[in-house]
């Protein structure tokens, strides 16, 4: 196929100083059984390429399913049209802007493919763990699922570069729902928040088929807890609580597109300025965040961002300081500032936008039981169930599913609706403690919403536990 398109594209393409193709090939396939009913499967298919032309100062690109000579020759004569009425009328002189030379491969290593498992088990596979599920009468729903995903991608330069890139992604999910007729509770394992790449393997890595019973006994377990109490204390994330903390109050901040004000009229701006970088204290000492495509098993790992640039380990919070922005090579350009590998699109029909990739707090060096001691008396939250934040990305208030009380140093009762609040700017500062490598989990999710149109992309948030000092928690919400 690339070989194929490679000759098409050398026929098709126009005239101009620069011109990419961009091919994109996604097939995914979900599964479910719910109340230990098979759901009808899903699969689908997505095929196209994008053409992208820079003459002069301008940009321009057009999107086809047409794969064929003359398909491709009309998405190029659209992208240059583009290109030449917008050059000098845009926020950026694409002159001044280097093209990445894209050329090289990256394939996520796969060690048990999906197709090594027939239909048939994979679906025997769900019903005996959604089964599992069904502890009590009071369990009132109960689903497990899988979700898996296939994307190859081909970026092809006029002049001969080329960038090939095969990702493999699995997602799978349990789901508990509890009920007395007063009170309903759910308890999830992943809830979508287990993305990572690779194969079936990946569910002898996070223990999948030993985790229904823990899920169902806890959504159990939080019908007769009491409300999580309020005040200010000390507050334990767990990894899978720490995924969105991070993403919303790191992440999303500094992305260099927003802080540049491309997202102000959709998703918002960011409290962040370019004059931030190098000297900004963003959290304590112990904030150590890292970009970092290169983890194999992680949900947002690649060879290469969208625009052909490589992609490598940086550091965008250093020791509690602001160092480096989540921005590609032409926010790079804009801001006048070193970014990172991260200019993602969604599909072949949407241009590159700054998008946050693996995200992760690099772990620290307190165990589980040391986090506990340093936090004397507070709560311990698990598993996201709500989130809100400004349009800033400075004020927050998230809920978690699962919260249990610390008291003097140890984990006591279970407690219901934990909910806590926070000022990114001031938050992170108080990170007191982060937990070391026995701590640390590999997470990802598939939904994270920007741009206009709007794209949806994978995301990667590695992180340990991590504890915070002086929070403002309550519960009943």
């Amino acid at each position: 196929m690339i070989e194929t398109l490679r000759r098409r594209f050398e026929e098709a393409a126009p005239r101009a100083d620069h011109c990419t193709l961009r091919y994109v090939r996604e097939r995914n396939e979900r599964l479910s059984v719910r109340q230990d009913v098979v759901q009808p499967a899903s699969t689908a298919l997505d095929e196209g390429a994008m053409i992208a032309v820079r003459a002069g100062a301008g940009l321009g690109y057009a999107a086809t399913c047409d794969l064929s000579v003359e398909g491709l020759r009309r998405a190029g004569r659209r992208a240059l049209e583009w290109a030449e009425r917008t050059a000098g009328k845009g926020v950026v002189d694409f002159r001044k802007v280097s093209p990445p030379a894209a050329d090289g491969e990256y394939e996520t290593p796969v060690r048990k493919p999906w197709a090594s498992m027939g239909l048939r088990d994979k679906v025997d596979l769900l019903r005996r763990e959604c089964g599992r599920l069904k502890t009590d009468p009071k369990i009132v729903d109960w689903e497990a699922g899988l979700w898996h995903t296939e994307v190859e991608t081909f970026l092809l330069t006029a002049g001969g570069g080329t960038v090939r890139q095969r990702l493999v992604m699995l997602v799978p999910n349990l789901t508990a729902v509890a009920s007395d007729g007063k009170d309903t509770q759910s308890r999830t394992f992943g809830g979508f928040l287990l993305g990572r790449q690779g194969g079936l393997e990946t569910l002898d890595e996070i223990r999948f088929t030993e985790e229904a019973p823990r899920v169902a006994g806890q959504a159990l377990e939080l019908l007769a807890a009491p409300d999580c109490p309020s005040g200010r204390m000390s507050l334990l994330l767990a990894p899978d609580q720490m995924i969105l903390q991070i993403h919303e109050s790191i992440g999303h901040p500094v992305e260099l597109d927003r802080i540049l004000g491309d997202e102000r009229n959709y998703a918002g701006t960011s409290f962040v300025t370019l004059d931030m970088f190098g000297t900004y204290r963003y959290g304590s000492e112990l904030l150590n965040v890292t970009f970092d495509p290169t983890i194999p098993e992680q949900f947002a790992s690649y060879g290469f961002d969208d625009d052909g640039l490589p992609a490598r380990k940086e550091f965008v919070i250093q020791d509690g300081i602001l160092v480096r922005p989540l921005g590609g090579s032409v926010s790079q350009a804009r801001a006048g500032l070193e970014g990172t590998a991260n200019a993602r699109a969604t599909s072949w029909n949407r241009p590159p936008i700054d998008r946050m990739a693996n995200l992760n707090l690099e772990p620290g060096g307190s165990t589980f039981d040391a986090l506990l001691r340093a936090a004397g008396n507070g709560v311990y939250m698990e598993s996201n169930s709500s989130w809100s934040i400004d349009d800033s990305r400075n004020k927050f208030q998230f809920g978690c599913e699962y919260g249990r009380l610390i008291k003097d140093g140890v984990l006591g009762a279970v407690v219901k609706k934990p909910n806590y609040r926070g000022v990114s700017a001031t938050f992170w500062r108080n990170l007191k403690a982060v937990g070391d490598r026995s701590t640390f989990q590999v997470l990802g999710t598939p939904y994270c919403g920007k741009g206009e149109p709007n794209q949806v992309v994978r995301v990667g948030h590695a992180t340990p536990a991590a504890l915070f000092a002086d929070v403002d928690v309550f519960g009943g919400a």
